[in-house]
């Protein structure tokens, strides 16, 4: 019997970092009927759009 292709595929979490030191969390918000994902660090709160714009 063969896997399917979705559970052979591995969960990889990334580990993003502010230039203050803390760490990047995603967050989902829903605004204005629509559901829109942040990003936000916990140590200086600045959010921004994804991830990677805190480089």
């Amino acid at each position: 019997m063969a896997v399917s292709k979705n559970a052979r595929t591995t969960v990889a979490t990334q580990k993003f970092s502010c230039n203050c030191g803390g760490e990047v969390v995603m967050k989902t918000m829903f605004e204005n009927g629509k559901m829109k994902n942040i990003a936000e660090c916990n140590k200086c709160k600045r959010v921004e759009r994804r991830p990677s714009d805190f480089k």
